[in-house]
């Protein structure tokens, strides 16, 4: 690595008409990086020239850009394999890919979100949805038929309030989103609510008509009463369903927006020693998987409490249906409960090496798709294939071992409904309880309320560890440590002819104090085209990314113009 054993006076490297850059001599290098100072023969290659073929602008699009970068002599065998650092205007290039003009003019193309001026029996009823349903049938839709996103709904809106929320309370990640979306919460466990109670009518509406129909009659029309009393049950348990799981779906698609981008900026910020220890593959598995299932949450947050509330009003109506018998119903459910509460626990561990084994499976592919002609020129894609195979039946052992706990509970649970009507059949046989036709077609009613909540257990439980373990990660990932933002100074430098300059720095890429480089002096004039050569693991990247502030600064300073761009050299994906 670069390291300077003295601080001599810099060498300075003048050739008219092209600038001055200030390095220090070469002699102090003790891996040899030396100065290159091109002629202006040197072939350039225009920036409109690589948009066009990088992006596939047109050719009049992509003359606009007059940004002209330099780039390194091409007959230069050491060159190709230097790193090079740029200091140039890049606004033409910064204008195109950040322009919210383009997607201005599609979305002024597509209509407004109905949903966002629907009014509210429009949005019970779903009535919004309907213009898009008979456009839908007339002819095949397209992207532009697509009603545009409210601005309450874009990931921009959700991912703001966040960060809001989360500097104003300083608290954990999951509180942090509940206050978000507390008023969605209980918007749509009120529903929730409203849904377990109309489900829950229907087995006491029953009886009562079968009442009436054996001739006891408590006034006149009671019948119809009942009658309509059942209908209009059961269009409150429908309308409060689909509300139900609407706004929870609508809040699960916010959480995973705001979650993918706080990922994707903390990325961006990372500290050195939290990009080693966090590869890219497990960011993506962040970004895929564990912002997917917290997403998904939402959904099933509403059942961890409606399950239980449904069981006991089940149990209260069996209760009046066959008395005492009812306590053989609650032992079978007590039992179920009991076989699955050691395999929770044992749940969760398998989901953690589940996602482990999936991240350690998605680094080695990375790293094998990126550095494909490695692989080919040395011939190691044997060796290379028979690791990333080995990962994954690592990954499928404990994907194995998490579904077959998730099958022993789903068998154990949808067996329940039987043995509790068996159960109880057989305690009203001993303890000698009449069945007639009252009580009979009110517990069989009721058993569907048992039954709903028993068979939706497994999938809670899942969930539930799921989501826990996708928070711990993306929790740990979000609390990780950032570069620090006086890494590079800003300040008094926009007119300067040396918008790069580094005096005296010292840097290291861990908190060892060991530094990689040491009293580093350097001055980068306007316009000078600068090539960094060394042997391989010289620390020529590591001097770039100390100019961009990705290393740690220990001592010196560093400062760079702020009119410039900073073009990172790491993955594309994620420093963009």
């Amino acid at each position: 690595m670069p390291s300077l054993l003295s601080r001599s006076p810099p060498a300075r490297c003048r050739q008219p008409g092209r600038g001055t850059l200030v390095l220090p001599a070469a002699s102090h290098f003790v891996s040899g990086i030396r100065c290159h100072q091109y002629p202006k023969s040197s072939p350039r290659l225009t920036f409109a020239h690589a948009a066009k073929h990088t992006f596939g602008l047109a050719s009049t699009e992509a003359r606009r850009l007059q940004v002209r970068p330099p780039f390194l002599h091409r007959t230069s065998v050491r060159t190709r394999k230097i790193s090079s650092c740029f200091a140039y205007k890049a606004t033409g290039l910064h204008n195109l890919l950040n322009n919210d003009a383009i997607q201005d003019e599609f979305d002024s193309e597509r209509s407004a979100s109905p949903f966002s001026v629907a009014g509210f029996f429009s949005r019970m009823s779903f009535w919004w949805i309907n213009p898009l349903m008979k456009k839908g049938y007339r002819k095949p839709l397209e992207e532009k038929d697509i009603p545009a996103l409210d601005v309450a709904d874009q990931a921009d809106t959700q991912y703001s309030m966040f960060v809001d929320k989360i500097n104003a309370k300083q608290s954990s990640l999951f509180w942090v989103i509940v206050s978000c979306y507390k008023r969605d919460i209980l918007f749509s466990g009120f529903f929730a609510l409203l849904k377990v109670l109309t489900l829950s009518s229907g087995p006491l509406l029953v009886k009562e008509f079968i009442n009436v129909s054996s001739g006891k009659e408590a006034f006149k029309n009671e019948g119809v009463v009942i009658a309509l009393g059942l209908l209009l049950s059961k269009c409150l348990e429908s309308l409060a369903q689909r509300q139900w799981y609407f706004q929870t779906r609508r809040v699960g698609i916010q959480v995973r927006s705001l979650l993918s981008a706080a990922i994707y900026r903390k990325q961006q910020k990372l500290s050195c020693f939290a990009s080693i220890k966090h590869s890219s593959g497990e960011i993506m598995n962040y970004l895929i998987v564990d912002a997917y299932r917290v997403g998904e949450f939402p959904f099933w947050f509403h059942r961890t409490w409606t399950t239980g509330l449904q069981l006991g009003i089940a149990l209260a109506v069996l209760y009046d249906a066959v008395g005492p018998a009812t306590i053989a119903s609650v032992l079978v459910i007590m039992l179920s409960v009991l076989l699955n509460a050691p395999l929770a626990r044992q749940q969760q561990d398998f989901q953690k090496k589940l996602m482990e084994a999936q991240d350690m499976r998605l680094k080695s592919m990375s790293e094998s798709l990126v550095n494909m002609k490695v692989l080919k020129l040395y011939a190691w894609e044997a060796h290379f294939k028979s690791v990333i195979e080995h990962l994954r039946e690592l990954e499928l052992k404990w994907l194995s071992a998490f579904q077959l706990g998730k099958a022993y509970t789903s068998v154990v649970f949808w067996a329940s409904p039987a043995l509790v009507s068996a159960a109880t059949f057989i305690a009203c046989y001993f303890l000698g309880v009449p069945l007639n036709p009252s009580n009979v077609f009110t517990f069989v009613a009721a058993l569907r309320l048992v039954q709903d909540p028993i068979n939706h257990i497994p999938n809670v439980i899942g969930s539930v560890i799921q989501a826990r373990v996708a928070f711990s990660r993306i929790s740990s990932f979000l609390g990780e440590s950032e570069l620090p933002k006086d890494q590079i100074s800003m300040e008094h430098c926009v007119c300067s002819q040396y918008p790069i300059v580094i005096k005296s720095g010292c840097f290291s890429w861990d908190s060892s104090g060991n530094s990689n480089l040491r009293n580093i002096s350097l001055e980068v004039k306007a316009g000078t085209k600068v090539a960094i050569c060394g042997e391989v693991g010289s620390g020529k990247s590591t001097l770039l990314a100390a100019i961009l502030g990705e290393v740690p600064r220990t001592e010196g300073m560093v400062v760079a113009a702020t009119h410039r761009s900073l073009v990172s050299f790491s993955n594309p994906l994620f420093r963009a």
